[in-house]
């Protein structure tokens, strides 16, 4: 459009000049070495003009070859990506199918002309792993690596191929290269949480739970279950060093409400019965009784060393007193009165807590604590019923 006025303008100036001076052309001279160029003022101004449509007319020209060449090489380009991305497609869907062999020679064939490589090596890593081929599987990661951004994608895939092949400590240490710059990364918390379980590091797994179950990728069922078994993981190494003051002291630092869990609590007690002959155990659970009593730590109190059972009795007496109706309290003191062979009083407790609720573990001890009073018929009676509750 600027070229059409700029011509036009110079067209004008053109015709009025020759109007002004019609008649009057004047001339024009043009001397370069020993060679001269005359003519009229028209003919320079006709020829000047005739040389800018020219110079217009080849930079059209010019541009319309460089617009087709792209335009053809782009074509070419595109088809190139589109053909990539199709089949990168079906090699995913391969990939999910279990065609691994197609999946591979499908992602990697055009994968230099897709517009992310990077999916396609990790694709073809993943293919390569799942045929067993761990030379091709570790190139694809090394091509992928060389791409933009793609650390985090690549080192993720590495762990969980490592993890997955069984090789837990080498994918641990890649997944703890990660930790600094994707602490939240859900893949990366969830290969954790796989390697903390396999190689029984507890307190680590203890630390990334709430990461889990703030992020939704546990359930409430599921942390309070992993919860569990890493305090008691944790609980079992620390009475390995038979010191009833560093269990206690464990204890003592964990939270308000993992003091009040049943298993954790009865998990100490259950080593402080083990270490120092068991001095601190009674004292423990009488103390995490008056706040958090459970059917674990009654069962416990009847583990007591033979030198505490006088005492156990007793604090299991005072339970009765305050509430005749404690099952688990009457379980536990006939498990007492077993033990000294007072079978009478065993069979009266074990008949309150089978008044009060269902126990196959109860009938089969109150069989045989009347078995022991040669009560044969009604500890036959006893065992039938106790057989009729188990599971078919």
């Amino acid at each position: 459009m600027i070229r059409a006025i700029v011509l036009f303008i110079i067209l004008g100036l053109g015709l009025f000049v020759g109007s002004e001076y019609s008649g009057q052309q004047g001339y024009v001279l043009i001397s370069i070495a020993n060679k001269t160029i005359e003519m009229s003022v028209t003919t320079l101004v006709i020829m000047v003009v005739g040389l800018l449509i020219a110079i217009f007319a080849l930079e059209f020209i010019v541009k319309k070859v460089l617009s087709s060449t792209f335009k053809t090489f782009n074509w070419f380009t595109i088809r190139k990506i589109r053909r990539s991305r199709r089949l990168t497609n079906e090699g995913i869907i391969k990939l999910i199918e279990g065609d691994f062999k197609q999946a591979e020679k499908k992602v990697i064939r055009w994968a230099k002309h897709h517009d992310n490589p990077l999916l396609c090596y990790l694709m073809a890593s993943e293919a390569a792993d799942n045929l067993g081929n761990i030379k091709k599987r570790d190139h694809y990661l090394a091509l992928a690596n060389e791409q933009n951004h793609a650390k985090l994608a690549v080192e993720l895939t590495r762990a969980k191929q490592q993890v997955n092949d069984g090789h837990i400590s080498l994918g641990l240490k890649t997944l703890q290269s990660l930790q600094p710059d994707a602490p939240n990364n859900p893949i990366l918390l969830n290969l954790l949480k796989r390697c903390y379980i396999t190689l029984h590091r507890w307190q680590p797994l203890i630390e990334i739970l709430p990461k889990l179950r703030k992020f939704n990728h546990l359930t409430e069922a599921e942390n309070r279950e992993l919860l569990e078994t890493a305090h008691v993981g944790v609980l079992a190494d620390i009475a390995k060093r038979n010191n009833s003051h560093d269990l206690i002291e464990h204890w003592e630092t964990l939270n308000r409400h993992d003091k009040k869990n049943a298993v954790i609590t009865a998990a100490v007690a259950r080593h402080l019965l083990n270490v120092s002959e068991g001095k601190e155990a009674l004292p423990f659970i009488t103390r995490v009784m008056k706040s958090s009593p459970s059917t674990q730590l009654y069962m416990l109190i009847a583990e007591v060393p033979q030198v505490h059972q006088q005492d156990a009795k007793k604090l299991l007496l005072r339970v009765l007193a305050k509430n005749a109706h404690n099952a688990e309290a009457h379980s536990a003191i006939a498990k007492l009165y077993e033990y000294q062979n007072n079978w009478s009083d065993a069979q009266f407790h074990l008949e309150q807590a089978l008044s009060i609720r269902t126990s196959i573990a109860d009938y089969s001890r109150l069989s045989e604590v009347l078995a022991q009073q040669n009560k044969t018929q009604a500890a036959q009676d006893v065992s039938r019923k106790a057989l009729s509750l188990l599971p078919e």
